[in-house]
């Protein structure tokens, strides 16, 4: 009886004391603690207009001790039962519990590498520096993680009755490619609204050969997200930005899963890209839930990295965060965080004055060098990878980071996506960057074997 008159309102519905009863629901992150169904369409408070936030009955949850937890999840990580295999849902009783198993649409999302920088990290002044490869990923980024959980809640809607005409969102390029396939898996339309020219062709190609009906505007993202806003008004709209909570959900099995590659130990700092801030936001919620349930018993420094050219958080952070304001986003390399008006900024602010966190900035040349940098010992990172890398270098340079603490970088996106910047790199044509140090390029010799030889001698 809940779920049909949920499916047949055309308002979400607040459901009071039932919750009571559910494992994880929907509630505004303000004061007035208003909750709904996890897969009510509803975005902000229709109250206070707060963003909500996915909340869990902790209280059960603590009932398991946390000895079992991890030996409940050390069991399913990276194993072939579905759909514990997935390194989402591997984690479901903390993520989506009440999702019925059928409707779950995983792509075996998760279980991404760990790289041991151990060669750069030599070069800048740390003894145990990893990076977490999260674009070794079925679409190429992070944003699977989440996508998994949003697709999944769909799925679950429709099959319940619900009506949804396609599920939307505006990107600079991983979150239509990750939402594409998702809803191509499930069979779900999709429509995905892009910035004309500003995302690379590789990042194109993704949501046009899933089939979704994909909008290039003359825009930047944040015109796309003012578009895609006013279309999600229309509820049979389902909305996929991380604006969404369930997004979010996904989205914090990255923290965990880092823990547990550690064998649950936790790292003592973490360095994450910053764009549209919901990264950020879910990481520190995973650490948080590990906290809460006696899996950790501290949490990690968190950095959030910006690009110069799209810095509101480090301008907020610089005035102690007394200033939240959005800006207009200058063209940088690190395309898929070029964005003025994040719409997760007050989730990262909250989220990193509990860390103890800090927000660093990056400029083209820094973030273009550092990638290139990272490439030459074995990485092939993306620019939005350079950003936190760059950042960390500054940090290590300030004395902030110790050589010996372990430090972690989360590489967002596969550095294959962005051929043109790698290119462009080392054809020395981008702007604002010096790549003289790091540059290179093929060396072009007859077709004999005595010019083969002497170009090898020179460079040897």
């Amino acid at each position: 009886m809940l779920y049909s008159i949920l499916t047949k309102s055309k308002q979400p519905i607040n459901f009071g004391k039932t919750y009571m009863k559910q494992a994880s629901w929907l509630q505004c992150r303000s004061s007035c603690l208003e909750r709904y169904n996890l897969i009510d369409t509803i975005y902000r408070c229709p109250r206070c207009s707060s963003l909500m936030g996915v909340e869990h009955d902790l209280e059960q949850l603590k009932k398991t001790p946390a000895t079992s937890w991890k030996k409940t999840f050390d069991s399913r990580y990276m194993k072939t039962e579905w759909p514990y295999g997935s390194g989402v849902w591997g984690k479901k009783e903390w993520i989506y519990p009440d999702l019925r198993d059928e409707n779950i649409v995983s792509l075996y999302e998760g279980g991404t590498n760990l790289f041991w920088a151990e060669r750069l990290g030599n070069l800048i002044g740390l003894d145990d520096f990893w990076v977490k490869n999260c674009g070794n990923s079925h679409t190429g980024s992070f944003k699977d993680l989440g996508m998994t959980v949003l697709v999944s809640a769909v799925k679950e809607k429709i099959t319940l009755g619900g009506k949804v005409s396609a599920v939307i969102c505006a990107s600079t390029g991983d979150t239509s490619a990750s939402l594409s396939a998702y809803c191509a898996a499930a069979g779900i339309p999709c429509v995905v609204i892009l910035p004309r020219n500003k995302i690379s062709e590789a990042q194109l190609i993704q949501p046009i050969s899933n089939g979704a009906i994909t909008l290039a505007v003359d825009t930047d993202f944040d015109g796309c997200m003012e578009i895609v806003h006013h279309l999600s008004k229309d509820l049979n709209f389902y909305l996929a930005n991380s604006v969404n909570p369930l997004r979010i959900e996904g989205q914090k099995t990255l923290s965990i899963e880092l823990v547990q590659q550690f064998d649950w130990e936790i790292p003592d700092w973490v360095i994450v890209p910053g764009g549209n801030l919901g990264n950020i936001s879910a990481i520190g919620m995973g650490f948080k839930m590990l906290l809460d349930l006696g899996l950790i018993k501290r949490l990690p420094r968190l950095v959030c990295a910006q690009a110069s050219n799209a810095n509101p958080l480090y301008l907020s952070y610089k005035s102690g965060y007394k200033k939240v304001q959005s800006i207009s986003a200058k063209e940088t390399a690190a395309s898929a965080i070029q964005i003025g008006n994040p719409v997760s900024i007050d989730r990262a602010i909250n989220i990193l004055k509990e860390f103890d966190g800090i927000v660093e900035e990056a400029t083209e040349d820094e973030l273009s060098n550092a990638s290139g940098l990272a490439d030459q010992t074995g990485l092939f990172t993306c620019p939005q990878t350079g950003v936190a890398l760059a950042a960390l270098m500054k940090l290590v340079r300030s004395g902030e980071i110790k050589s010996s603490d372990r430090t972690i970088v989360i590489s967002t996106a596969n550095g294959l996506k962005f051929t043109n910047f790698k290119l462009d790199y080392h054809r020395n044509k981008l702007p604002e960057v010096d790549a003289s140090k790091f540059s290179s390029r093929p060396i072009e010799i007859p077709g004999d074997y005595q010019s083969v030889v002497r170009a090898i001698a020179e460079k040897i």
